[in-house]
């Protein structure tokens, strides 16, 4: 027992350097609501609803972090900061990372029936702040959620999604192959999610860049034709 709560504590400080001890990381919202959740989920099984809730309801309160009892999670499960709202059918594989502000969210059945709503996560799988992933859709093994993506479809393995609706991109198999890779970004670089709103900045602009010389070209290349134009015009006068 002792030796898996160690190894667990040792995941999550390997995957944050902020982290100087293994008990700093007890005090983390994220684990505190994993250890809350653990309590809740084994309730729930028994069928022991409310008690369930309760337990839910307290770990809300300290963590505000929400993960309904009814959730399957795996090993070293780490939600970095908090803010992070769980499903009830949400099913979540070993080694996975949520960034802060993740929806883990489900689709409404029109008939009111319950039933597989949310998202099943594989192994591995990193998704960045802000993103949202809905409904009965799967995220395939070490794939990366871009931050404040919307996925509403399934993941193959290993893609990066990024963007509203996301879409796949592309990242570099040197950076791919690494044991912890921080999740794909709209320039298909990898980089410390503190940094991320400069760099969708720099992005915005690069994107304005190249769209600015393709006018240019375009202009250019009307300019060209106007001129062989004119030529021609000389040549028959």
């Amino acid at each position: 027992m002792s030796s898996g709560v160690f190894a667990y504590l040792e995941s999550v400080k390997a995957r944050d350097p902020a982290a100087r001890s293994r008990w700093e990381v007890l005090l983390y919202p994220g684990v505190l609501a994993l250890g809350f959740h653990r309590l809740a989920h084994w309730l729930f099984r028994g069928e022991l609803y409310f008690l369930a809730r309760l337990i839910n309801h307290i770990a809300r309160f300290l963590t505000a972090i929400d993960i309904h009892p009814g959730a399957v999670i795996g090993r070293n499960f780490f939600i970095d900061h908090g803010f992070v709202v769980i499903g009830e059918s949400a099913e979540i594989g070993d080694d996975v990372t949520l960034y802060q502000h993740v929806t883990l969210g489900g689709t409404n059945p029109a008939d009111g029936v319950a039933g597989k709503r949310h998202p099943t996560i594989g192994d591995g799988v990193i998704i960045g702040s802000g993103a949202q992933v809905l409904g009965p859709i799967s995220v395939g093994h070490r794939a990366r959620i871009g931050a404040n993506a919307v996925v509403t479809r399934d993941v193959p393995e290993g893609a990066t999604m990024i963007g509203i609706p996301a879409r796949p991109t592309l990242i570099d198999a040197e950076q791919y192959g690494r044991p912890f890779l921080p999740y794909g970004t709209p320039c298909s670089e990898v980089y410390d999610p503190a940094m991320q709103k400069l760099e969708i900045l720099k992005c915005e602009v690069e994107q304005l860049r190249k769209r600015l010389t393709e006018l240019t070209e375009e202009r250019e290349r009307g300019g060209s034709q106007d001129e062989g134009h004119q030529d021609q015009e000389r040549g028959r006068a």
